[in-house]
């Protein structure tokens, strides 16, 4: 099945359908009351509770966001003890370092929801949980939660300052993600492409209501070739189009290869490219759609539904000076 978004636009589980309300950007809280408990668990076991312990201490006194975290991705208590065990190091690190630094994050958490909030009035904003999961995931978007498990978020940016970072992208981008669900955004025609669109428009309205360049290294690499990168994309977006979301095509086929060139590629970007051309793509579709458009507000409630992914593509074409490409 195609994925497109690295923290796949979640559907809520059955486990998890009393939605929390959303957030009023001037009142905005990370939620930690879970991390503050497993981390607590943590040090009454000395970094080896049993799954027993995990169930009753954790798991079952848990938040709407272990909720919405544990199908797929905590699974069990008894994965959750194998993960601790097998990196018990991890966990301390994340707990010890990690978690003050997301509490302190609360300030970035209400700027950028103000930003938000300032940019789409009507989106209904997530509430923010944070979690320690299974070591397999760095979070996940659904309407009215946004989930992150700090374990793996602790060892992607293990200093205070580049989990700051990271937060701020989480804040912005992901958030897009969860507002987008709710504005019905679907992934099953035009694959590729819509991916792209969707990623692109995380990108562009986290640029716009945090003033910082989405991926400033990918950014001066794909400036100097966005010709050829748009030429390449065109032809992508041509054979993966009869492709929907729930087509699996085989890992080496031209369909999987054109798919993995753009997006879902973090660890395995094309040789010599960085990884995620697609999201940079998009945010540069979407800037020239942008300043196209007469009304700024209904541009980018274009980009939370993404309902006609070939006219914004058009709209947002890339011309060479003095002509198109």
């Amino acid at each position: 099945m195609l994925r497109p978004l690295i923290l796949a636009l979640a559907l809520l589980p059955a486990a998890a359908t009393n939605r929390p309300p959303p957030a009023d950007p001037l009142t905005a809280t990370i939620q930690t009351e879970d991390a503050d408990r497993f981390a607590a668990l943590f040090a009454k076991t000395k970094g080896k509770p049993t799954a027993a312990q995990l169930k009753r201490d954790y798991l079952d006194k848990g938040s709407f966001g272990i909720g919405v975290f544990t199908p797929g991705r905590i699974g069990d208590a008894d994965r959750l003890a194998r993960a601790i065990a097998a990196n018990p190091t991890r966990y301390a690190q994340a707990i010890r370092t990690c978690l003050p630094a997301a509490k302190a994050a609360t300030a970035d958490l209400r700027s950028i929801y103000l930003g938000l909030r300032g940019a789409l009035p009507d989106a209904k904003l997530p509430q923010v949980y944070i979690v320690f999961g299974a070591g397999n995931s760095g979070g996940t978007a659904g309407p009215g939660a946004q989930v992150l498990g700090l374990e793996v978020l602790c060892r992607l940016s293990p200093t205070p300052e580049k989990l700051r970072q990271t937060l701020r992208h989480f804040f912005a981008h992901e958030t897009v993600h969860a507002i987008q669900e709710d504005a019905g955004m679907t992934l099953a025609r035009d694959p590729l492409l819509t991916a792209i669109l969707v990623e692109g428009a995380a990108d562009f309205i986290a640029q716009l209501v945090t003033g910082e360049e989405p991926d400033a290294a990918r950014a001066a690499w794909a400036t100097p070739r966005e010709a050829e990168l748009w030429r390449q994309m065109q032809a992508d977006i041509a054979l993966t189009r009869s492709l929907t979301d729930k087509d699996d095509p085989d890992e080496g086929s031209p369909e999987a290869k054109a798919y993995a060139r753009w997006i879902g590629n973090y660890s395995t970007p094309p040789a010599g490219w960085p990884p995620e051309l697609g999201y940079w793509m998009g945010l540069r579709i979407w800037q020239r759609y942008y300043a196209a458009a007469p009304d700024k507000h209904a541009a980018l409630r274009a980009m939370l539904a993404v309902r006609d992914p070939r006219a914004i593509l058009a709209a947002g074409t890339y011309k060479r000076r003095g002509g198109s490409l």
